[in-house]
């Protein structure tokens, strides 16, 4: 049985580099065999979450998918040092899986990538992106990319000029694929 993939992030900007970051380690999944989906950009455009409330029904398809995954790719712009409200919102809508038997992320590896126009929001991003994890019971991955997109740019195929950056590509993909949750 493949490893089921769900990829979450971007932006709703046109030329998301974040998007893109995202769509090049999810091809590389695809290219090992992995069974992937992704919801980013307006795909993710889901009102604000609040519990109690009725998911509409694009969100519901994307906590399902959560749900059946084997594994997590987030992908986040640093909007101001963070997350951006996009991202931040999609992960709210987990809380639907709290009274799962696998509640939120629990038992599932989590790639983490945050995108920004410098080295500072970039990592500060990918620090709050594990700290969200962490609290969502997620296993993130032993390495996660910080990107600055003022140094290294995607296309929209997900490719990249810089080789430093495509071999932490294929290192975060391989941590996803050869993940397995502890007995």
């Amino acid at each position: 049985m493949s490893t089921r993939i769900v990829g979450i992030g971007g932006s709703v900007d046109p030329g998301s580099q974040s998007g893109y970051a995202l769509e090049a380690v999810l091809a590389r999944a695809r290219d090992g065999g992995a069974e992937v989906s992704s919801f980013t950009g307006r795909g993710l455009d889901f009102p604000p979450y609040h519990s109690g409330a009725q998911p509409p029904p694009t969100a519901r398809d994307y906590v399902e998918a959560v749900r059946a995954a084997d594994a997590v790719v987030i992908s986040s712009p640093g909007y101001h040092g963070t997350v951006s409200g996009l991202v931040k919102n999609a992960l709210d809508y987990l809380e639907e899986l709290r009274t799962d038997d696998r509640p939120y992320l629990h038992g599932r590896a989590v790639g983490l990538i945050a995108v920004a126009r410098g080295w500072q929001a970039a990592v500060t991003t990918l620090t709050t992106l594990r700290q969200v994890t962490h609290a969502l019971r997620g296993w993130p991955t032993p390495l996660g990319m910080a990107v600055n997109s003022a140094v290294t740019r995607f296309d929209a195929t997900g490719a990249t000029e810089d080789g430093a950056v495509r071999t932490a590509v294929g290192l975060l993909t391989r941590q996803l694929l050869d993940f397995r949750p502890p007995g």
